[in-house]
């Protein structure tokens, strides 16, 4: 019987190889934790372009009185300036091994308002 952290990682793995097996120029990946949420966007070779988090200091005055889903997709709308200023426009959503609802659907929305193509 495989242990939760095993299925997790079981996850993951099958959502990341299938990214890199369709050949993904540029990979947003989200981390999520039960009170934080993470972004960055990876590049092929698998170095981080930019990222941001629910604990970055710059835009903690917009985090301010939010709830965590809320709080996600302002990280959602910041994560896609940062990668317009980086010149990326179209990525790949990598969700971890987390599902596709709630925080990480509201990140990935905001993501998209912003400009990002997905």
């Amino acid at each position: 019987m495989k242990t939760k952290q095993e299925k997790r990682q079981r996850r993951k793995y099958h959502v990341r190889n299938r990214l890199m097996r369709d050949g993904a120029p540029a990979r947003l990946t989200v981390s999520r934790s039960s009170k934080h949420i993470y972004a960055q966007i990876v590049d092929s070779v698998g170095r981080t372009l930019c990222g941001t988090g629910t604990t970055k200091k710059s835009i903690a005055t917009e985090l301010a009185g939010k709830k965590k889903t809320e709080r996600a997709a302002v990280v959602g709308t910041e994560i896609a300036r940062l990668a317009k200023e980086k010149g990326v426009e179209s990525v790949v959503f990598d969700r971890g091994a987390a599902k596709f609802h709630g925080r990480v659907k509201a990140l990935a929305d905001a993501a998209r308002a912003g400009g990002l193509k997905f």
